[in-house]
């Protein structure tokens, strides 16, 4: 598995003619800011650059793709594409199978292909991969990719964009590793366009009635156990049918568990068609990726998930929470496993 600096990944973008970008399955802030930078920091220097992912948009990032440049994977369309790009570069993960549809023509496409990422423990299917765990977001890795690359302003287009990235994988710039650089990088994209106040409320304050209901719903399941430390919700499939809403409008779910003042760890599990996903959230130095890992899932010290497929709601749970509760051990806090 090769890890690539900084220059490399430069000598693929001006290398290349034909480049194929795609992201993780319902698609996030970060992924699709990530996304619509890069095409646009590609288009400009000349290239030809399309996106391509396995799901829609949400209807809450809608407005960050006026122009309809994100497509939704159609195996009849885009598998000649994707064979026949030079480049593939794949945003926010580094998991084959979170690209879901479009794994298998990925693999099997001549492409050389490009992880840029922030997660941890890239899985080996790609031929090259910038990734930095330390970083905030894949926003971040974006930003110094063009940054470098344009030698010049980033524009408005680029700057909304990777703002939208940084903005919702820090939670709003409070989650932790958002420093005097993140903020450093808040700023010139404040001074190329980005506005805060906007980006903020298309993000948080433009929900539909429906996604409002499913939040008040999953809140009434709120439930605190491992004596006030740990705190869950729960959505289903008969809540999203009942609202009119998608798994994909979960997303922010997550930080509620967490608001309750003694509360060390958060989780969220959303039933789906073929099995549950869980997100996972914790407080200092509680190492929620192992607790995702005990599952088949992983993530960062504080932020995690996993999917568990052919599985019951009811079992997820209790497993879950039983494992849960030993990470509150102060002797299981370290990120790498030792105590």
């Amino acid at each position: 598995m090769k890890h690539a600096d900084i220059d490399t990944i430069l000598g693929i973008f001006r290398g290349g003619e034909e480049f194929l970008l795609t992201t993780h399955v319902n698609p996030d802030g970060d992924g699709l800011g990530s996304e619509l930078a890069l095409r646009a920091g590609l288009v400009r220097a000349g290239k030809r650059v399309r996106i391509v992912n396995h799901s829609p948009i949400p209807g809450f990032y809608r407005w960050m793709d006026p122009g309809g440049l994100v497509e939704r994977y159609d195996p009849a369309t885009h598998d000649p594409v994707i064979a026949q790009a030079g480049t593939i570069i794949i945003l926010d993960t580094n998991q084959p199978d979170r690209i879901r549809s479009l794994e298998g023509p990925v693999r099997a496409s001549k492409a050389h292909r490009v992880v840029v990422d922030h997660h941890l423990d890239p899985h080996p299917f790609a031929d090259t991969y910038f990734i930095d765990d330390s970083a905030t977001s894949t926003g971040e890795l974006v930003f110094r990719l063009l940054s470098a690359y344009l030698r010049g302003p980033l524009g408005p287009e680029i700057a909304v964009a990777l703002y939208t990235a940084i903005m919702t994988d820090t939670g709003s710039f409070r989650y932790p590793r958002t420093g005097a650089e993140t903020h450093r990088i808040a700023a010139r994209l404040i001074e190329e366009g980005a506005d805060p106040p906007s980006i903020f409320s298309a993000v948080y304050e433009t929900w539909s009635p429906g996604r409002m209901r499913l939040l008040g719903e999953a809140l009434d399941t709120l439930t605190v156990s491992g004596n006030g430390s740990i705190a869950h919700m729960v959505t289903t499939r008969k809540m999203f049918a009942g609202t009119g809403t998608t798994e994909i409008e979960t997303d922010t779910f997550s930080v509620y568990p967490m608001n309750i003042g003694k509360v060390r760890i958060g989780i969220l599990f959303t039933e789906l068609a073929d099995g549950v996903k869980i997100s996972f959230r914790s407080k200092g130095s509680i190492p929620v990726n192992r607790l995702a890992q005990e599952f088949g899932g992983n993530g960062h010290l504080n932020a995690a998930g996993a999917r568990l497929h052919d599985v019951t709601l009811d079992v997820v749970v209790a497993d879950v929470l039983r494992a849960a509760r030993k990470y509150l051990d102060n002797t299981l806090t370290s990120h790498d496993g030792t105590p």
